[in-house]
This record gives structure tokens, C-alpha cells and sequence, in this order.
């Protein structure tokens, strides 16, 4: 397997995670919404998109990239 060479530094990282942690409380805060107004189980599917985003945030944190 290749080595794993970081192509972003602490700060990069840092913004990476505050992105995740952005897009996490989105996704809970429209949990709480779509819950709130009675929305079908099929329109939470939709929370997918910012429940991606934030993993996508916090894997390219912890792998640097």
C-alpha cells in the first residue's frame, strides 16, 4: 500500500472539521424541523445530503486531504 501523504496542515484540517461540525448541526436542526411539522419518513431520507457532507468534512479532517 502507498504512504499516505497529508496535502493539507492543521489549518486546513480545522476548517475541514468546522465544516463537518456546520453541516451535523444543520442536518439536527432540520431533524428537529421536519419531526416538528410531521413530515413523512421519505422526506427525512433528504437529511442524507447534510449527514454526507459532515462525514465527508470529518474524514478529509482526520485524513488530511
Amino acid at each position: 500500500m502507498a504512504e499516505h501523504i497529508p496535502n493539507i496542515g492543521t489549518r486546513g484540517a480545522r476548517r475541514r472539521r468546522r465544516g463537518g461540525v456546520v453541516w451535523l448541526i444543520v442536518a439536527a436542526l432540520a431533524f428537529v424541523a421536519l419531526v416538528g411539522i410531521g413530515a413523512p419518513r421519505e422526506a427525512r431520507l433528504l437529511l442524507a445530503i447534510p449527514l454526507g457532507l459532515a462525514a465527508i468534512g470529518f474524514l478529509q479532517a482526520r485524513q488530511k486531504t
